[in-house]
């Protein structure tokens, strides 16, 4: 289905222009941070020639957002090499936050996070770890518990040498449907039937990961209420 959705209520709001911006973030993982001027850049501190998969991190944000949200932020590649991706609805699989000190620690490795002791819903939406993503880039959306691809869409954003501004990136997650737009072209949109892959996800945590050796710039993070149009 093609449902529409408006930005309702403003729930959160984060500029990304200084420390104090994410003072109550929650790192998983060794994260670079760095502000200028545009925002907030993120990298990976550890070496993945050294570190392998521990190079790589979780950033989350510490407020809990119920079902039906409007995520918006403004996102520049820095680097044409890692992988960038977006989590929402991330709760423990027994419905305990998660982080939860009755929950394994998790400290950035992917299977933790998608078949370890949360639910959630993560969207790779800037794919440039491997030679094969490079070569063919997409857009990919997986739920978890377990590695479930359940839908996939073409990528518009260019590599690096061709990037000259920051694109403009919702997520709508409203009951069954998930939608990714990247200045303002729909280019994923899914609807879970709560039955192939488990139930439909609900209220939870989002937040943003990188696969070293990705640097990316990050500002403007808005969470609103989603409303739907049609």
């Amino acid at each position: 289905m093609n449902y529409q959705f408006t930005a309702g209520k403003l729930l959160y709001q984060n500029p990304f222009t200084k420390t104090e911006d994410i003072q109550d973030w929650i790192q998983e993982g060794e994260v670079s941070i760095d502000f200028n001027e545009y925002g907030m850049t993120l990298a990976n501190k550890l070496d993945p020639e050294l570190c392998g998969d521990s190079a790589h991190w979780l950033f989350w944000c510490p407020q809990d957002f119920p079902d039906q949200i409007v995520v918006e932020w403004d996102f520049r590649p820095i680097s044409d090499e890692g992988l960038c991706m977006f989590f929402c609805s991330a709760i423990g699989r027994n419905g305990l936050d998660i982080f939860s000190d009755t929950l394994p620690q998790r400290h950035g490795v992917y299977p933790e996070y998608h078949s370890g002791a949360i639910n959630a819903l993560h969207l790779s939406y800037y794919r440039r770890k491997y030679a094969s993503e490079r070569k063919f880039n997409t857009c990919n959306l997986r739920k978890s518990f377990g590695f479930h691809l359940v839908e996939m869409g073409a990528d518009p954003i260019p590599s690096v040498e061709n990037v000259i501004t920051s694109y403009h990136m919702k997520v709508i997650k409203y009951q069954g449907t998930v939608q990714l737009y990247i200045d303002d072209l729909c280019v994923l949109n899914w609807q879970d039937d709560g039955q192939t892959y488990g139930p439909i996800l609900g209220k939870g945590k989002i937040g943003f990961r990188q696969m070293a050796p990705m640097k990316a710039l990050y500002s403007n993070l808005t969470v609103h209420e989603a409303v739907l149009v049609k």
